[in-house]
Protein backbone atom coordinates (compact mmCIF):
# COMPACT_ATOMS: atom_id res chain seq x y z
CA UNK A 1 0.00 0.00 0.00
CA UNK A 2 1.33 3.26 -0.73
CA UNK A 3 1.41 6.27 2.01
CA UNK A 4 -0.80 8.23 -0.10
CA UNK A 5 -3.69 6.03 -0.19
CA UNK A 6 -3.19 5.26 3.31
CA UNK A 7 -3.46 9.39 3.85
CA UNK A 8 -6.39 9.67 1.63
CA UNK A 9 -8.16 6.72 3.64
CA UNK A 10 -7.85 8.35 6.59
CA UNK A 11 -8.67 12.03 5.81
CA UNK A 12 -12.06 10.09 4.26
CA UNK A 13 -12.24 7.93 7.66
CA UNK A 14 -11.88 11.17 9.80
CA UNK A 15 -14.02 12.80 7.58
CA UNK A 16 -17.20 10.76 7.48
CA UNK A 17 -15.86 10.41 11.60
CA UNK A 18 -16.40 14.35 11.48
CA UNK A 19 -19.67 14.12 9.33
CA UNK A 20 -21.13 10.84 11.69
CA UNK A 21 -20.30 13.24 14.81
CA UNK A 22 -21.84 16.53 13.55
CA UNK A 23 -24.69 14.90 12.18
CA UNK A 24 -25.90 12.46 15.25
CA UNK A 25 -23.64 13.22 18.34
CA UNK A 26 -23.25 16.63 18.61
CA UNK A 27 -26.69 17.79 18.60
CA UNK A 28 -27.81 16.17 21.60
CA UNK A 29 -24.59 17.10 23.22
CA UNK A 30 -25.49 20.67 22.35
CA UNK A 31 -29.01 20.23 23.01
CA UNK A 32 -27.83 19.02 26.80
CA UNK A 33 -25.49 22.00 27.14
CA UNK A 34 -27.91 24.42 26.07
CA UNK A 35 -30.94 23.01 28.22
CA UNK A 36 -28.41 22.99 31.35
CA UNK A 37 -27.32 26.68 30.68
CA UNK A 38 -31.11 27.43 30.61
CA UNK A 39 -32.01 25.57 33.73
CA UNK A 40 -28.71 27.29 35.37
CA UNK A 41 -30.16 30.45 34.02
CA UNK A 42 -33.55 29.87 35.31
CA UNK A 43 -31.69 29.01 38.28
CA UNK A 44 -29.87 32.09 38.94
CA UNK A 45 -33.26 34.42 37.69
CA UNK A 46 -35.61 32.81 40.62
CA UNK A 47 -31.79 33.00 42.43
CA UNK A 48 -32.31 36.87 42.19
CA UNK A 49 -35.96 37.06 42.04
CA UNK A 50 -35.67 34.99 45.66
CA UNK A 51 -33.35 37.52 47.16
CA UNK A 52 -35.71 40.53 46.06
CA UNK A 53 -38.52 38.91 47.52
CA UNK A 54 -36.34 38.39 50.78
CA UNK A 55 -35.56 42.33 50.85
CA UNK A 56 -38.96 43.17 49.87
CA UNK A 57 -40.46 41.12 52.86
CA UNK A 58 -37.27 42.34 55.44
CA UNK A 59 -38.64 45.95 54.25
CA UNK A 60 -42.08 45.26 54.94
CA UNK A 61 -41.39 43.02 57.99
CA UNK A 62 -39.40 46.42 59.57
CA UNK A 63 -42.39 48.84 58.16
CA UNK A 64 -44.67 46.43 60.09
CA UNK A 65 -42.81 46.51 63.28
CA UNK A 66 -42.43 49.82 63.29
CA UNK A 67 -45.94 50.88 63.09
CA UNK A 68 -47.00 47.70 65.43
CA UNK A 69 -44.15 49.82 67.88
CA UNK A 70 -46.00 53.28 67.14
CA UNK A 71 -49.39 51.57 67.63
CA UNK A 72 -47.82 50.75 70.97
CA UNK A 73 -46.30 53.58 72.06
CA UNK A 74 -49.63 55.17 70.94
CA UNK A 75 -51.79 52.93 73.34
CA UNK A 76 -49.27 53.17 76.12
CA UNK A 77 -49.70 56.89 75.66
CA UNK A 78 -53.69 56.58 75.92
CA UNK A 79 -53.37 54.45 78.95
CA UNK A 80 -51.61 56.84 80.73
CA UNK A 81 -53.88 59.35 79.88
CA UNK A 82 -56.60 57.58 81.00
CA UNK A 83 -55.24 56.26 84.10
CA UNK A 84 -54.24 59.97 85.34
CA UNK A 85 -58.53 61.00 84.27
CA UNK A 86 -58.91 57.80 86.56
CA UNK A 87 -56.71 59.06 89.30
CA UNK A 88 -57.95 62.79 89.12
CA UNK A 89 -61.63 61.32 89.19
CA UNK A 90 -60.73 59.58 92.08
CA UNK A 91 -59.35 62.34 93.64
CA UNK A 92 -61.96 64.73 93.44
CA UNK A 93 -64.39 61.94 94.66
CA UNK A 94 -62.34 61.17 97.63
CA UNK A 95 -62.25 65.24 97.96
CA UNK A 96 -65.78 65.18 97.82
CA UNK A 97 -66.38 62.09 100.19
CA UNK A 98 -64.27 63.56 102.84
CA UNK A 99 -65.75 67.53 103.00
CA UNK A 100 -68.99 65.43 103.21
CA UNK A 101 -67.60 63.47 105.90
CA UNK A 102 -66.05 66.65 107.26
CA UNK A 103 -69.57 68.28 107.46
CA UNK A 104 -71.42 65.54 108.84
CA UNK A 105 -68.85 65.56 111.79
CA UNK A 106 -69.14 68.55 112.33
CA UNK A 107 -72.85 68.78 112.55
CA UNK A 108 -73.00 66.22 114.75
CA UNK A 109 -70.45 68.15 116.92
CA UNK A 110 -72.43 70.77 117.29
CA UNK A 111 -75.62 68.97 118.00
CA UNK A 112 -73.61 67.04 120.60
CA UNK A 113 -72.53 70.38 122.12
CA UNK A 114 -76.02 71.82 121.87
CA UNK A 115 -76.88 68.71 123.84
CA UNK A 116 -74.16 68.93 126.26
CA UNK A 117 -75.18 72.60 126.95
CA UNK A 118 -78.44 71.72 127.61
CA UNK A 119 -77.82 69.22 129.71
CA UNK A 120 -75.36 71.70 131.56
CA UNK A 121 -77.41 74.35 131.74
CA UNK A 122 -80.35 72.18 132.92
CA UNK A 123 -78.01 71.07 135.84
CA UNK A 124 -76.49 73.96 136.46
CA UNK A 125 -80.34 75.32 137.16
CA UNK A 126 -80.49 72.22 139.29
CA UNK A 127 -77.94 72.84 141.24
CA UNK A 128 -78.18 76.45 141.90
CA UNK A 129 -81.76 75.96 142.88
CA UNK A 130 -81.16 73.08 144.92
CA UNK A 131 -78.35 75.68 146.55
CA UNK A 132 -80.68 78.42 146.71
CA UNK A 133 -82.88 75.71 148.62
CA UNK A 134 -80.63 75.10 150.73
CA UNK A 135 -79.50 78.45 151.71
CA UNK A 136 -83.17 79.56 152.00
CA UNK A 137 -83.85 76.44 153.25
CA UNK A 138 -87.68 76.50 153.34
CA UNK A 139 -89.46 75.01 150.34
CA UNK A 140 -90.55 76.70 146.88
CA UNK A 141 -93.81 76.25 145.35
CA UNK A 142 -93.32 73.79 142.23
CA UNK A 143 -94.61 77.14 139.56
CA UNK A 144 -92.14 79.31 140.97
CA UNK A 145 -89.64 76.58 140.76
CA UNK A 146 -90.07 76.14 137.34
CA UNK A 147 -90.65 79.70 136.49
CA UNK A 148 -87.16 80.02 138.39
CA UNK A 149 -85.46 77.78 135.98
CA UNK A 150 -87.35 78.63 132.97
CA UNK A 151 -85.24 81.73 133.44
CA UNK A 152 -82.32 80.56 134.92
CA UNK A 153 -82.25 78.61 131.82
CA UNK A 154 -82.71 81.37 129.83
CA UNK A 155 -79.81 83.52 131.18
CA UNK A 156 -77.55 80.80 130.56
Amino acid sequence: MNLNATLVAQIVVFFILAWFTMKFVWPPIMKALDERATKIADGLAAAERGKQSLDLASKRSAETLREGKEKVAEVLAQAEKRALHIIEAATVQARLEADKVVAGAKAEIEQEAARVRESLRERVAELAVAGAEKILRREVDAKVHADMLASIKQDL
